[in-house]
């Protein structure tokens, strides 16, 4: 098995590396591919070193069996027939394709069997916020058909980058310092704020970021399901966090939901509010699972549940996701 990761230098690509290490991935070799800008940098994977290579128009990915792509969506746009002309499974981390009618888009523990069918030879890992949300939503779905949504998201820097968590510490420092706060890969200071936009706004009032929430969420679990969102970027480093209103077909109690939540792959039910246990962005941070809490009946729909759920928008967001995808299709033997 022949592994590839493009953008290995950036937040995501990093992670890749780490994610693989700590499941065992069963892979033979490595290599890892970047821009100009980090071409040359070597990292190191299980003892042995690794170089950067250039990505460019060559056949470079003859051998590979599995791409990881994080590089943004332009250049998945422009070198995807590249990485898949030899028969690469392309398990891609941006925008580029997650709508495209012959692209699956897939969160294993909703739709592992969709990454089966992939025309092209790609498969689209989702949006972070949608991916977090989903994965607690479908044990909720098995109990009763979810109508519509209502979600908040509280989104950390982690979700612009590497270079947007070291601007958020940057901005801190000038702040104690009495410097001029630096302010580049925000819309606005970040430090100290919440800014509520993430993406470009939409003609209808909504951001990109927002409007991937519904129709991303629709095309993974195969539903009619309408999701209105704001999202909101928050002054935490890493972790995302979402307050979510689900209505469902008919009403179920806080006791199913929780039961549903708790025994649902990739959840943790972290729900004690008596106790002040509910999960919060510092202690989800580096961890695999989504956690949920504040799990509540909504007073304002009888057919309502309220929850409040956080996670590492690097690893189930991106990475890990991405990794489970390739798992399955190892599982099932459908890749290599």
């Amino acid at each position: 098995m022949k592994v590839a990761i493009v953008g290995a230098s950036g937040a995501v690509g990093q992670e890749f590396l780490r994610v693989l290490d700590e499941r065992n991935f069963p892979l033979d070799d490595l290599v890892l591919f970047g821009s100009s800008r980090s071409a040359g940098r070597k990292y190191l994977f299980k003892g042995k070193e690794y170089e950067v290579k250039l990505l460019q128009h060559n056949d470079d990915f003859k051998d590979v069996d599995i791409a990881f792509t994080s590089a943004g969506a332009g250049t998945s746009k422009e070198f995807a027939e590249t990485i898949t002309r030899y028969g690469a499974v392309m398990i891609d981390n941006s925008s580029a394709f997650r709508m495209d009618d012959d692209v699956p888009l897939v969160v294993p523990e909703c739709n592992a069997a969709d990454a089966l069918d992939r025309p092209r030879g790609i498969i689209a890992n989702p949006n972070c916020t949608t991916i977090m949300m989903v994965v607690v939503l479908q044990p909720i779905e098995q109990l009763s058909h979810i109508k519509r949504i209502r979600v908040s998201s509280y989104q950390s820097a982690s979700g612009a980058g590497a270079a947007a968590m070291a601007e958020l510490e940057q901005q801190y420092r000038e702040i104690v310092e009495g410097q001029p706060v630096t302010v580049k890969k925000f819309p606005h200071q970040l430090a100290y704020n919440v800014i509520p936009q993430i993406d470009v706004f939409q003609p209808n009032g909504y951001t990109k970021e927002e409007m991937k929430m519904f129709n991303e969420t629709r095309k993974i679990m195969h539903s009619d399901v309408r999701c209105s969102a704001t999202c909101v970027r928050v002054s935490s480093l890493r972790s995302h966090s979402e307050s979510v209103w689900i209505e469902t077909e008919e009403p179920i109690s806080v006791e199913q939901a929780q039961e549903a939540i708790a025994a649902a792959p990739g959840c943790t039910l972290c729900d004690d509010p008596a106790n002040l246990v509910y999960p919060m962005p510092l202690e989800t941070a580096g961890r695999d699972d989504i956690y949920v809490g504040r799990v509540r009946k909504d007073l304002a729909e009888d057919c309502g549940i309220t929850l409040w759920l956080s996670g590492d928008q690097i690893r189930k967001g991106a990475a890990l996701n991405a990794v489970q995808i390739a798992e399955y299709l190892i599982k099932v033997g459908n890749v290599g």
